[in-house]
């Protein structure tokens, strides 16, 4: 006889259906796990023998094939514990062989029969839901299942509760979904002092979704300005949420079983490896940029970066998705992202300083930002100074506005934005906000009025501007009409402050 058992690989984000067979036969003793099992599932025979010893269950003394099918599909963690000692406990009729039917089961076993917390219980339950068959998962994970309306739970704290539930001895609670994050603990914006322009550019990268780089001496406030971002950022809808989160639950950073609210905000060290910002690795794991999608994605000290490493932001930017491919693995996550990027004038930090300056300026600060690429420039939408804050601005009490008075802006700005691309549906995308916009939406949405384009060509022709500066520069233009109101053309003056943003290179 064969017990059968249901679970799940992973790659990426997508869940695969997986059947876990268990058959014992005479012969000499023997426990094998077939199917192209890692380290960890290959472990899980001595895991599986200490918890069911744990129970008063002693393994047969048989030969025991554990086949995870399909076999060409790589099989990678811990959660097949589970399923293969649910499988064992059928196989040796302490278990009914129907009573697994109907069930997608993954759990990591500890050595004392108790269900360890695993990655991709998020997906795994919404590929149960889709199937109509109940998710077992362990009980630290039950909050996080429990956020698929619909879907039928049983999240045990150890294996012999559920063998208890199956037997009718013992009826499990369903889990219930943790509580959303709030915004009250995020740093307030009003602890700024002075710095209006980078406040009114930080308020319109929030408003639109754009790309920022902020470019100022050592102190001026690049890193504060940042942190205060996703204080302003609304927060994410049901649908987002979800979208989000399972990137998060397949990266194993969800923590207590609760969805994120609250936009992510990723701020890695400049020493990051190609691989840890935009994924990969032996087992092809998400990277920075997905793990910020639908957030915000900060990098100090932006030159310090590798070459290599920044330019690999350059098809994330444009896409909003990221494929890693390894000769044994091809995942795709999901990357859309807001890019907020910060760095020096040069290496000394003080360009444009006589008394701070060092001896090389300025043939330092161009060589110094000539590390950023120009197409990395070219996908930035606002390009802002942030000059040393003067000691008036320091000895003030508090500074301007709140994160909560900007946040409600900011919400208005981009409820005219998801009414206005509502009936728009691109292939393979949602349109969320003005940064998401292009070709054909854009230009339906963002038509500027007769001065106002005459301007633009202007600046396009005289600045040779490339056709993705001129749709950024009408994204932002597109912005600053949307956030006083404007649900109409673009006007003269809304091109004028978009193009001040804009990095414009002239010869030197």
């Amino acid at each position: 006889m064969v017990a059968r058992v249901e679970t799940v690989a992973f790659q990426g984000i997508d869940v695969l259906a997986i059947d876990v067979q268990v058959h014992m036969s005479p012969g000499l003793p023997a426990f094998n796990v077939v199917g192209l099992p890692d380290k960890a599932v290959g472990e899980s025979r001595e895991r599986v023998r200490a918890a069911l010893h744990a129970m008063g269950l002693a393994l047969p003394p048989k030969r025991i094939t554990v086949n995870l099918a399909p076999a060409d599909v790589a099989k990678e963690g811990s959660h097949f514990d589970l399923p293969i000692a649910l499988g064992l406990l059928a196989a040796m009729e302490v278990l009914p062989a129907d009573a697994l039917q109907g069930h997608v089961a993954l759990g990591e076993l500890a050595l004392d029969g108790a269900l360890m917390p695993v990655a991709g219980v998020l997906p795994a339950a919404l590929h149960a839901a889709g199937r109509e068959c109940t998710l077992i998962c362990p009980a630290a994970c039950g909050g996080e299942a429990a956020w698929i309306g619909g879907a039928d739970i049983l999240a045990p704290t150890d294996l012999i509760a559920l063998v208890n539930h199956f037997k009718g001895r013992q009826v499990l609670a369903p889990p219930v979904a943790g509580v959303a994050e709030d915004m009250v603990s995020m740093p307030d914006l009003a602890d700024v002092k002075g710095q209006e322009t980078a406040r009114r550019a930080l308020e319109i990268a929030a408003a639109g979704g754009h790309n920022l780089l902020m470019i100022g001496p050592p102190g001026s406030g690049k890193s504060m300005l940042a942190s205060r971002l996703p204080g302003i950022l609304p927060e994410l809808s049901p649908e987002e949420a979800l979208e989000v989160s399972m990137v998060h639950s397949v990266a194993g950073l969800l923590e207590g079983g609760r969805l994120l609210r609250r936009r992510p905000f990723r701020d890695p060290h400049h020493s990051a490896s190609l691989p840890a910002l935009v994924g990969g690795g032996a087992k092809a794991r998400p990277g920075e940029v997905s793990l910020a999608h639908l957030g915000v994605l900060f990098l100090d000290e932006l030159p310090e970066f590798s070459h290599h490493t920044l330019e690999s932001l350059r098809q994330p930017l444009e896409s909003g998705r990221v494929m890693v491919a390894r000769a044994n693995n091809h995942v795709t996550y999901p990357a859309r992202f807001q890019l907020v990027a910060a760095m020096n004038p040069c290496r000394c930090g003080h360009l444009g300083d006589p008394a701070l300056a060092c001896a090389r300026a300025p043939k330092c600060g161009r060589e110094y930002q000539a590390k950023i690429s120009g197409p990395i420039y070219d996908r930035i939408d606002l390009h802002i100074d942030v000059p040393a804050v003067s000691a008036q601005d320091l000895g003030q009490g508090r500074g301007g506005e709140s994160s909560k008075v900007v946040r409600a802006r900011v919400a208005a700005a981009r409820a005219l934005q998801q009414a206005r691309y509502a009936s728009h549906h691109v292939p393979g995308r949602k349109i969320r906000c003005n940064a998401d916009a292009d070709g054909d939406v854009l230009e339906g949405a963002c038509a500027p009025e007769d001065a106002a384009r005459a301007l633009l060509m202007t600046a396009v022709e005289s600045h040779r501007l490339s056709a993705r500066g001129y749709h950024r520069i009408l994204r932002v233009a597109r912005t600053l009409a949307d956030m006083e109101g404007i649900a109409g053309g673009i006007l003269k003056r809304h091109i004028a402050e978009a193009l001040s943003y804009r990095r414009i290179l002239l010869p030197s």
